[in-house]
């Protein structure tokens, strides 16, 4: 009987480490209430990359809805052999491989795509190297996300024009950030005062 019970311990127990996405994820007030690490995450990458909280907040709503391990869908090879992932996109930031790479060798910082620290950190890196190299104002959520989402090469050449419904997503993205700006506004005074008495 213990030998049957002790694999299924180990997955309740290895469940119970993967972070659950918030429950409410219109509302930023929310998911900082139920994870008050996140605004302390969030308020590290701020600082470190000047990437407004919100704007890095509604990059990974729409990138993967909160979700640590999340992966783009399988491609498939005459519509039903398996043939790998559309991309190497992967966790919180959907952070492709290459991209990834060039964050730690520019950062020195080593980190997972599946931890939402480094993941937040590798948006505001992403945004900063935005605004360095191509001009785009990292509180710019639309011109922003059209960049992160097409590659700074992509943005430049203006590849997004012949995909409206990428257009379609970024507008989202762009009306999220804002939300999610006026939210912050009505409990950051709450998040302030929980986060110094835990200090």
């Amino acid at each position: 009987m213990k030998k049957l019970l002790l694999p299924i311990v180990g997955a309740i127990v290895l469940s119970g480490c993967a972070t659950a996405p918030p429950k409410n994820q219109s509302n930023l007030c929310e998911i900082f209430r139920e994870k008050p690490g996140w605004y302390d995450d969030a308020l590290d990458m701020q600082e470190e990359w000047g990437t407004p909280v919100q704007v890095a907040m509604a990059f990974v709503k729409q990138e993967s809805s909160y979700r640590h391990d999340a992966r783009p869908p399988k491609d498939y090879l005459l519509g039903f052999i398996p043939w790998g992932r559309v991309s190497s996109a992967y966790g919180y930031a959907q952070a492709q491989d290459p991209a990834w790479d060039d964050f730690q060798d520019a950062t020195g910082h080593g980190g997972s795509r599946t931890d939402f620290a480094d993941a937040l950190m590798f948006i505001g890196w992403y945004t900063h190297e935005t605004q360095r190299q191509l001009g785009v104002s990292k509180w710019d959520s639309y011109n922003q996300y059209l960049a992160y989402h097409e590659g700074r090469g992509g943005f430049k050449r203006k590849s997004y024009q012949a995909k409206p419904s990428l257009i379609k997503v970024a507008r989202r993205v762009e009306q999220q950030a804002k939300d999610y700006g006026w939210q912050l506004k009505q409990c950051r005074q709450e998040l302030e005062d929980n986060r110094s008495w835990f200090f």
